[in-house]
């Protein structure tokens, strides 16, 4: 079984495609796919949601060929009974396996680059995909914790009180050291610019189009 090599091809501006006459295109969520492949002269241009997906797929595919590799590659039989012996071919069930990773692989570094090379408009200025997933995750966990820190009181009484005799313990408190209503307000400007960044990310992931070769 060959194995096909992915690569990324960058394809000038109105020059069109490699293979302008190839016309049997499939479309995905509006946006056209054109397919190459290095064997025959077509290129696959696609949306990061689109690759992501293909992703997917081949995840999927792999689990098959995993399954039917642990499931066929032992049998057992009894002493003078005729064995069922499962259909497995050891060299063909490896080379599926690491064809799916090469194409994971190219298809993961494909959508990588593109992460690195384009830039989205955000409420802090222009911000590469990638540096834009690494500070979404950022405003994310600090959104957690103020999320707590503005459900917080002013004051509260902490436990029981307890007594022994006629000595009562004083009840203790827990008071909050920092201003709550700024926590809110905080809280409700992340969740905002947070919002924002993912709109601008789901744009980008639905309709910026990148090109891969199979």
């Amino acid at each position: 079984m060959g194995i096909k090599k992915f690569s990324i091809y960058k394809v000038p501006e109105g020059n069109g495609f490699l293979n302008p006459g190839f016309s049997d295109m499939p479309h995905y969520m509006g946006y056209t796919c054109d397919i190459f492949d290095e064997e025959v002269g077509h290129i696959m241009k696609v949306t990061s949601a689109l690759a992501n997906k293909k992703i997917k797929q081949l995840e999927e595919e792999k689990s098959y060929w995993i399954s039917v590799e642990r499931d066929s590659r032992t049998y057992t039989a009894a002493i003078g009974e005729e064995p069922v012996v499962p259909e497995y071919d050891y060299r063909m069930v490896s080379e599926t396996i690491d064809s799916i990773d090469r194409k994971i692989v190219a298809l993961r570094h494909a959508i990588n680059r593109a992460n690195c090379e384009n830039s989205v408009e955000t409420a802090e200025g222009m911000l590469t995909i990638d540096a834009l997933l690494v500070r979404m995750a950022q405003l994310n966990q600090r959104k957690t914790t103020l999320d707590g820190m503005r459900k917080t009181l002013p004051k509260e009484r902490l436990g029981s009180t307890a007594s022994w005799g006629n000595i009562s313990k004083a009840p203790e408190y827990c008071y909050a050291n920092y201003d709550i209503e700024l926590a809110k307000a905080d809280y409700e400007k992340i969740n905002e610019m947070i919002l924002s960044m993912q709109l601008a990310l789901d744009k980008y992931n639905q309709t910026f189009e990148f090109e891969i070769g199979l």
